[in-house]
Order: structure tokens, then sequence, then C-alpha cells
């Protein structure tokens, strides 16, 4: 649901009246999505478009980057459902933008991880008696008729859950827009055909594996009960944890989820206004989680984005939603913190040898296992030193070492596979990567894989 669970923002989201159900009309909203290419076109007609596959930056003007940006992002937001949902999760990797055209993405992509168009009332009370049955207000001692917030697939209205002694409960209730399955379903298949555009924006941005992952996992996102399920684990795993906190659930249905409310501030305030030293703590407490999850629950949280996390008024990082995730029962492989070790101690056969007995080097194909180390090198930069900070130069840096067609390394990347069992894996660490150089954090990064990484050893 991603940013849907901004909880602690004081005051409703927008107007009741505002939007109908989704899907609303189908032929609208694939009409909208069609349209976006036409209007691409029509930017890049100065002979440029035919070349939208070289580095953006020497192909398309920032005028043109930035309404291609804009016109996209828009139409994005305005659909919620799968267009939506796509848009927060690309929204993690703003951080890789070239600077000259950062600010007007950034503003536009900050908006995908604000709050959508609600739901009206009627539709929410409907809901709500399909969930709870005809007498569902005597289940709350007072309900909140305007959302607290909104986004893709659902909303979230706050509430007094009544207990057993009459008494009240505060919290969030998640409610999942009537039709979200076939928007979602809809948005994405149309999404698949606007590759050209993502790459006006980002040189080598391929949004193919993404949208597939999406559409994986679309059933067990709009099924609530097992999204209660992941996060009934989450909290039993993070118990009494100094570092992480886990609302509790109280009730889950198929479309509504009532959990304990939390207050904080949302990493995307953070982002935008927060000090050194909440950025530095949100960020290790983020790596924290995304490298500890699977030894402590058998889970990686799989919705990276700042919409999904507040630092809370004791230090802890509040988590507040997990429609995504994926299930490691075995923890992280170990073969990703040993070769990560081998890399830092300069062991460029021992690097090789185990890419490839995982499939990241295609069978007997030769490979220059020294390059291959050279090319490694420059993405452990963070947990090669004591303590790094991530900033969005670097990781601009690393973007267009790695994606530009001109570059060496992104020549050499083309030797290399990325097998399927570490897609989503692979896919998450970027987007906590993106998430950390929006924050600008800085920690002892390799000292939490020394503590979480099985295998990872990164010196003797």
């Amino acid at each position: 649901m991603g940013a849907a669970a901004r909880q602690q923002r004081t005051g409703p989201v927008g107007n009741n009246d505002q939007v109908t159900d989704i899907p609303r009309r189908a032929v609208s909203r694939t009409a909208k999505l069609a349209a976006l290419p036409l209007g691409f076109a029509g930017r890049t007609v100065l002979g440029v478009g035919k070349r939208v596959t070289g580095l953006a930056s020497d192909v398309i003007s920032a005028e043109i980057q930035q309404r291609t940006a804009e016109q996209l992002f828009s139409v994005l937001g305005q659909l919620k459902g799968g267009a939506m949902k796509f848009g927060q999760a690309l929204s993690v990797f703003e951080a890789a933008l070239p600077e000259e055209v950062a600010a007007p993405y950034r503003q536009a992509l900050t908006k995908l991880q604000e709050a959508a168009p609600p739901l009206p009332t009627s539709s929410v009370h409907k809901v709500l008696a399909e969930q709870l049955g005809p007498a569902w207000r005597e289940r709350f001692v007072t309900f909140d008729d305007s959302p607290a917030a909104a986004a893709s697939i659902g909303q979230v209205h706050r509430a007094l859950w009544r207990l057993p002694d009459g008494s009240g409960r505060d919290v969030a209730v998640k409610i999942q827009y009537p039709g979200a399955g076939d928007a979602l379903l809809a948005d994405l298949k149309q999404l698949s055909r606007l590759g050209g555009m993502f790459r006006a924006i980002q040189p080598g941005l391929d949004i193919k594996p993404l949208l597939a992952e999406l559409r994986e996992r679309i059933t067990e996102e709009l099924d609530y009960e097992l999204e209660a399920e992941s996060q009934r684990a989450f909290a039993a795993g993070y118990t009494d944890d100094p570092d992480i906190y886990v609302p509790e659930v109280l009730h889950a249905s198929p479309r509504m989820l009532v959990t304990e409310w939390i207050t904080g501030t949302p990493l995307a305030d953070i982002i935008q206004t927060g000090t050194e030293e909440q950025r530095d703590q949100a960020g290790r407490l983020m790596a924290t989680l995304h490298l500890s999850a699977p030894a402590q629950v058998g889970l990686l949280h799989a919705d990276p984005h700042p919409g999904n996390f507040r630092l809370l008024p004791d230090g802890r990082l509040g988590v507040i939603d997990f429609g995504a995730v994926a299930r490691m029962p075995e923890g992280t492989p170990e073969p990703i913190g040993r070769i990560a070790g081998l890399a830092l101690r300069g062991d460029a056969d021992g690097v090789e040898a185990g890419l490839r007995a995982e499939g990241f080097v295609s069978g007997t194909d030769p490979i220059d296992a020294h390059a291959l180390l050279e090319f490694l090198r420059p993405m452990l930069e963070p947990i090669a030193v004591d303590e790094f900070r991530f900033t969005r130069a670097w990781l601009r840096a690393e973007a267009a070492r790695l994606a530009s067609p001109r570059s060496p390394a992104y020549q050499f990347s083309r030797q290399l596979n990325l097998p399927p069992s570490y897609l989503l894996i692979h896919r998450v660490t970027l987007g906590s990567i993106g998430v950390l150089c929006q924050l600008e954090a800085k920690a002892s990064y390799r000292g939490i894989l020394q503590r979480w990484l099985p295998g990872f050893t990164p010196v003797g």
C-alpha cells in the first residue's frame, strides 16, 4: 500500500466527494496512460526522440526531461491503482537522477508519496459493512470518516477500536479500494509499453523487471489477511527490540486491516527537513531492518520507500506497511556475504568462483577476474570503510557508471546475469540504498553487515 499509512499527519486528506471507486472507467484509465508516449513524442520531435537510448543529458534537454517527468508522474498519481503503485516503487530511485533536473523530478515524485484523492464516505461505509457486518459502528468508539492518508490500493482512517471493557484503543483502519485488483492489473499491463519514457528520465533504466515483480505480488498485496500474518510475524520477531517497532494487529479481513496507531516523523519529512542526527539515525535503522529481518523473522520487507517508515519519539524505527514481503525462511543467502567479504579482501579469483557458482557469470564463459573485481569495488565503497555517508552525488556517479552505454562498466555488466532467485533481493537492496541516499545518512554500515549478514568477514 505504500504511502497510505502516513499516520502522524494532522487533518484529513482531501475532500470525500472528489472521486469514485477505482478503476472508474477502464477506457479512461487506459487512454490517460496511452497518451503519455504521444506527449513525449511531441516534445522530442526535433530529431532527438530516435536517440533516447543514449545518455539522457546528451540526448534530451533539461526542459524536455522536466516536462516528461511532470507529465508522467502527474498521470501516475491521478490514477491510483497500479500506476500509482509503480510510481511509488520508482520514487526511491529519485536520488540517482542528474542534479540539473533532479529538483523538478523530486517534486513530482514526492507527490506520489503523499495522499491521493480519497474514496467517498459512502464507499468507505460500504466496505466496513462488508468486512465487519451491518453493525460495524459498534466495533468502534469513534471512527473518522475523513481519511488520514490515501495511496495506491487503499486508504487509512483513524479510529478508536472498542475493547471488551468498552474503552477505546487508537487504531489505523486500512480499507482497500473497491476494484483495486482490476486497476492494478490493467495499469501494469499498459505501463510495460512505456519503457522509452523512463529511459528519457534515466538512461539504462529497465522498468520491465520491476513491473513483472509488481504483477507477481498483486495477489499478496490485495490480501489484507496475509498482510496481517506478515505483520504479526514481524511484530513477534522484533518484540522489545531496541531499534525496530512494529504495531500490533487487532483485526484483519480480506479488505480491511486494523492495527495500532503509531505517531512519529515520516522519513519523507526527515529527508526534506530533518536534522543530520535524524537522517543518520533513520538511515542506520533502515539498514538494520533490511539486513536483520531475514534472520529475525524469516521475511524481508520488500517495499522500502519513505512512506512506510517513521522515526518514533523514542528513537526507534516504526514500520507500518507489510503488504509486500519476501519469504526467506533460511535467511539471507550466505554467498552474498561471503562474496562481498572476498571482494573487500581483494580475492579476485574467489569472487569470480563465487559469482559463477551462483549463476551471475554464465557457465564456462571466460571473464577477467581482476576486471570483475574492479567493476564491483565502487559498489562496495559503503562497506569498505568504518563509516560511510550515502549521498545523492555518490548514487548519481554509480548510476552514470553503470547505466551509460558509453561506460566501460556498462559494457562489462553485459557479461553478467542476475539469477532469478536474487531478483527481489537485488531490487529491495537498490531501493533501500536509494532511500539512504535521499537521507544522506552516515553510519557504520560495515558493522551492520558484520552482525547480520551470513558469511560476511571483511578482514582476516
